[in-house]
């Protein structure tokens, strides 16, 4: 069994839209969002998929999710079905943190490609996770979102040597950092220099769930990812669709 969020009660949360961030934004894609997540970052815009009632882990807007109304449970077949019933040729799967469920995402997985088999496969994960071993081989993009200290979380928890060493050495990882100020750049350089992450692999994105907060946040932050010779990256369905659940 697969546990995902939904887009309102018993509704899965597996939709058709444009990929809003890193590498591939603009490009259709079929998304499914996996509940569940073993950080807690303040500003998480996806928080129905792990605060829920009883939960007092620190966020923003103090809003705790019932999580009957949250969570629905398919079986490795209905879900790959579900993917399946969309036409695009890639496919992303999100959280939460989806890698928490390896094991019945890699069943997943390996039934959406033996009907597509070109299907392009890529995971949207906070990098404390290491992919099932029968997961890995499956997926042809890791899209890794490390969490900085403003994200409220405790390095030990949010940044794991050993896996971001390992995400640095797999050429199919790209990282993205989540930047609110200024001051978070000196955190990335150290992190970079540390685990030896390729410039061309690195994207720095505004923290925001509204286009006038990006907007802000964009403008300081492009010409500090050209100086650094860093990648930028907006967030396109939030300008698109607003922060809503489904996009």
């Amino acid at each position: 069994m697969l546990t995902l969020a939904t887009t309102s009660p018993g509704e899965p949360e597996v939709f058709s839209s444009l990929q809003g961030e890193g590498p591939g934004m603009g490009r259709p894609s079929v998304f499914m969002r996996l509940s569940r997540c073993n950080l807690a970052c303040r500003w998480c815009d996806t928080a129905y998929t792990w605060r829920f009632t009883g939960d007092n882990r620190p966020h923003r807007d103090e809003v705790a999710f019932e999580r009957g109304e949250n969570q629905v449970a398919m079986s490795e077949a209905d879900a790959a079905a579900l993917i399946l019933s969309h036409p695009e040729d890639r496919l992303v799967i999100t959280g939460g943190e989806p890698l928490l469920q390896g094991a019945a995402l890699a069943r997943v997985v390996a039934l959406v490609k033996a009907e597509r088999p070109a299907l392009h496969v890529e995971i949207e994960t906070n990098g404390t996770v290491a992919a099932h071993a029968e997961l890995d081989p499956l997926i042809n993009q890791f899209n890794v979102s490390p969490k900085l200290a403003h994200s409220g979380n405790a390095a030990e928890l949010a940044l794991v040597p050993e896996r971001l060493d390992a995400w640095a050495r797999d050429p199919r990882a790209w990282f993205k950092f989540v930047v609110a100020t200024a001051s978070d750049l000196a955190e990335i350089s150290a992190l970079q220099a540390r685990h030896a992450i390729a410039s061309d692999h690195l994207f720095v994105m505004p923290e925001g769930t509204s286009s006038a907060v990006l907007r802000d946040r964009s403008r300081w932050l492009a010409e500090e990812a050209l100086e650094r010779g860093w990648r930028f990256t907006d967030r396109l369905h939030i300008h698109l669709y607003g922060d809503t659940r489904g996009t």
